[in-house]
């Protein structure tokens, strides 16, 4: 296939390296150009593309050329006035998509569409997000969705970790944080490498799934145990903190039952690469 990904970050880079190795041509773009030498570099056919929230990028049009847009833009947690920004970026890919006759769609969302209900979620209880950036990614599924001329297939990532990368480095020496009893949700990056290539290889469109590991340890016991593993000076917890509501726990048994999918990390307590 041909395929683009619109945001060679730290999960698009490495899925773009294994769709070249498994005989896609892919094309991908960044917003740095520091970052182009590297993405040349591995095979990838590298534009500069860059949201204010208007579309820049200097003769990108072999970009939209493509069988499957992969699009992997974060929408800016902190970033203020998110909630109406990032759908305006999303209206001009899409608009891009429509130009361009582009067939198939996976957008890469998050868990944080969901609210803290202190119980399981599945992938129809999206709504009301608990941050203005699930509600930016939520109404841009929603822009997705409500297009007929390309189908589309929605990803909701848990945290994400693995490598060079694990929650536990951000929150290193901090006193006193809340919420230790609560469950986390995490993925590792090569697992969604991997369920992103089975979507594609099975052609599923026009689904939603959540991309969460099977284990949801406590926080103080998850981050405890990785700041010892890691080398790096452990978080402490309020003590004697009920275990309140400011969670949820989301299920993948959509997505294990209709890919057929076993994790390769089931649980973020095992300390992995």
């Amino acid at each position: 296939m041909n395929i683009s990904i619109l945001g060679c970050g730290w999960v698009g880079f490495p899925l773009a390296q294994q769709l070249i190795s498994e005989g896609h041509a892919v094309k991908g773009s960044t917003t740095t150009e520091d970052k182009i030498k590297t993405l040349s570099q591995a095979d990838i056919e590298t534009y500069l593309i860059t949201f204010n929230p208007d579309l820049n990028c200097e003769d990108c049009e072999g970009f939209w050329d493509a069988d499957l847009l992969i699009v992997d833009i974060p929408p800016g947690r902190g970033q203020d006035g998110v909630e109406d920004y990032f759908p305006k970026v999303i209206k001009n890919v899409i608009e891009q998509i429509k130009k361009h006759e582009i067939p198939k769609v996976i957008f890469v969302s998050s868990t944080s569409v969901y609210p803290n209900t202190g119980d399981i979620v599945h992938e129809k209880d999206a709504g009301p997000a608990a941050r203005n950036s699930g509600k930016a990614l939520l109404h841009s599924e929603h822009m997705f969705f409500g297009e007929d001329e390309f189908d589309t297939t929605v990803l909701r990532l848990a945290g994400l970790y693995g490598y060079d990368r694990h929650p536990v480095y951000y929150l290193s020496g901090r006193k006193n944080l809340s919420h230790g009893k609560a469950p986390v949700n995490l993925i590792h990056r090569d697992d969604v490498i991997q369920i992103t290539l089975r979507i594609i290889e099975n052609d599923v469109m026009g689904e939603v799934f959540n991309v969460c590991s099977d284990g949801h340890p406590p926080r103080k016991a998850l981050y405890t145990a990785a700041a010892e593993h890691f080398g790096v000076e452990p978080p402490t917890f309020a003590e004697n903190e009920d275990k309140d509501k400011e969670y949820k726990i989301v299920s993948n048994e959509k997505l294990k039952k209709y890919l057929d999918y076993q994790f390769q990390y089931p649980n973020p307590m095992d300390h992995t690469p």
